[in-house]
Order: C-alpha cells, then sequence, then structure tokens
C-alpha cells in the first residue's frame, strides 16, 4: 500500500474511486488491463490520501445535487479501508452536502456504513450494487478467493432491502466452461429474487480479456483448473469479448426469471436509474448530468 495525492477525484459524469490496484484477488479481473496504466504491483493499492478534502470541495462548488457514483474500477471496501476509512468519509460528505450515492462492492465491510447509507437514502436516493457471479461457495473462492462469497453477499442484500435501500446486482463476468451453467444462474438469481433487487446488470453471458488481465486470468486457469487454458485458446485465440457457448440459453432463463418477479435486466435502464438523483423532501428529479 502506498499514498498518492491526486488533482481532482470526481469525474465528468460525476463517478470517484478512492483507490487503485485491488486485493480481492479475483481471477478475471479487467482493471488489471495494461490499458489502465497502473504502474504499481496490483495488489500494491494506490490510496488517494486527498480524497475526502478534494470531494468536499467538488461537492461545494455544484450548482446542482446528483447521484455520485463509486466502484466501477476499484472497490471502495479494500481490505485497507478497515483501517483508513476513506469511503466512510466521503459517504459522510455526501450525507452531509445532501447528494445521493450509487455504490459498488463484492465486500460485506459495507455494512459498517448502514447507518450512513440509510441516511442518504432517507432523503435522496442509496443504491447499493453487489456483484454475484458465482453461487457454488466453494468455486466462489477459487475465482474471488480474498473476499466474501456470494452467500455472504447476499445476506448484504436482505439486509439492504430490510432497511428499504435499492440494490442491484452485478452478475457479470459469468466464465465459459466454468460457472456458465443453469445450476449457477438459478442460484444467483434465487438469491436475488429472495432479495427483491432492483436490477440484475449483465452484459451477455461471458467475459473480457485485454492485454494484462488475460495473462493473469490463464496463469490462474493453469493454477486451478488444468488444461482449460488450452481450450480457452483453442475456442477464443486473442479475442477481446469472450461470450459462452450457452450465452443464448442462458440469458433466457435471466430475462424470463427477471420478467416474472418485476426484476429490470435492461442496462440503459438500471444506468439511467443509478444516474437519476430523487430529492425524497422536495419531490424533485435531477440527472447525474447535471451540474
Amino acid at each position: 500500500m502506498h499514498e498518492t495525492k491526486v488533482k481532482s477525484i470526481l469525474s465528468a459524469q460525476n463517478g470517484m474511486n478512492m483507490y487503485r490496484g485491488c486485493t480481492h484477488g479475483c481471477i478475471y479481473c479487467d482493471a488489471r488491463s495494461t490499458c489502465y496504466q497502473i504502474l504499481h504491483e496490483f495488489e500494491d493499492i494506490e490510496v488517494k490520501s486527498n480524497t475526502a478534502e478534494l470531494l468536499e470541495q467538488a461537492l461545494r462548488s455544484k450548482r446542482k445535487k446528483c447521484m455520485i457514483g463509486t466502484g466501477g474500477m476499484s472497490d471502495p471496501y479494500l481490505h485497507a479501508e478497515k483501517q483508513l476509512k476513506i469511503t466512510r468519509r466521503c459517504l459522510e460528505l455526501i450525507d452531509e452536502y445532501g447528494f445521493g450515492v450509487a455504490i459498488q462492492t463484492k465486500s460485506d465491510l459495507i455494512l459498517r456504513d448502514l447507518d450512513l447509507l440509510k441516511s442518504i437514502n432517507r432523503k435522496t436516493k442509496c443504491v447499493v450494487q453487489m456483484t454475484m457471479t458465482t453461487y457454488d461457495e466453494n468455486l466462489c473462492r477459487i475465482l474471488e478467493p480474498n473476499v466474501c462469497t456470494t452467500k455472504r453477499r447476499a445476506e448484504v442484500l436482505n439486509i439492504m432491502r430490510e432497511e428499504g435501500i435499492p440494490t442491484i446486482c452485478w452478475m457479470t463476468p459469468i466464465l465459459p466452461f466454468i460457472n456458465d451453467t443453469e445450476e449457477n444462474i438459478n442460484g444467483i438469481l434465487d438469491y436475488c429474487k429472495k432479495a427483491e433487487v432492483y436490477g440484475i446488470l449483465l452484459f451477455g453471458i461471458g467475459l473480457t480479456l485485454r492485454d494484462g488481465d488475460r495473462q493473469y486470468f490463464y496463469s490462474k486457469l493453469d493454477q486451478n483448473f488444468p488444461g482449460m487454458k488450452e481450450k480457452y485458446v483453442r475456442t477464443y485465440g486473442n479475442d477481446y469479448e469472450i461470450p459462452s457457448p450457452k450465452s443464448e440459453h442462458l440469458m433466457k432463463i435471466v430475462k424470463t426469471e427477471c420478467s416474472r418477479n418485476n426484476i429490470i435486466c435492461d442496462a440503459s435502464q438500471l444506468f439511467a436509474y443509478m444516474r437519476l438523483f430523487e430529492d425524497k423532501q422536495a419531490g424533485r428529479q435531477m440527472s447525474l448530468f447535471e451540474d
């Protein structure tokens, strides 16, 4: 872990990442790709030490309230967050200044900040997004070894439901020949239905592989699934998009179950929902893109 000071924290679309790199160890992580120009070891987390200061400046200067997004590139609840509490401080500021938040994670550490999530959601909107890829607990420990398993993440979603906080499941990526099975998809869907998630986000059944990400993924396939790398190479070569041969069939299952249970699975609709600021006190709505 090392600290750095950055010049700005919010993107043009009001997203932010407090950290760079990750310690969750997911074997498929796209953030390892060389295109993101992480110049340090991926597990040597870069901590943006002036995040809270920059965020407060940004929130003060905004003419209109909006949704603040985090977790798109680096999980806001890495192991370091337990001690550093940068994410918690950011949520305190978002709550204090009356903004909304859409936060994505794989970690149950988010429950530490449930008080702030509830406070934000009372005034505007707090959307908790939880990534769930693998119903089988033992397989989950291989694919996502250093973070809580899917069963625990489902428990987090249930707690959010009980508190009236809307949730979205990121059912991605699904790895061809590994967890692209009806049993896996139906298991995750059962968790989502019980938690009454607002939506399920997925971009087909498969994953993407780029330089940096591909090499790490293949090394982990060699370690945990002998012969699987060769199957990937024969099937996909160096393709960026790696669709499951079962993609059409499994997507049909997801869409059917979502329709039956009033769960939104249209990605554009879900992103629009997360970007829409709702002022529950004044009954007004504003877009994330307003500034």
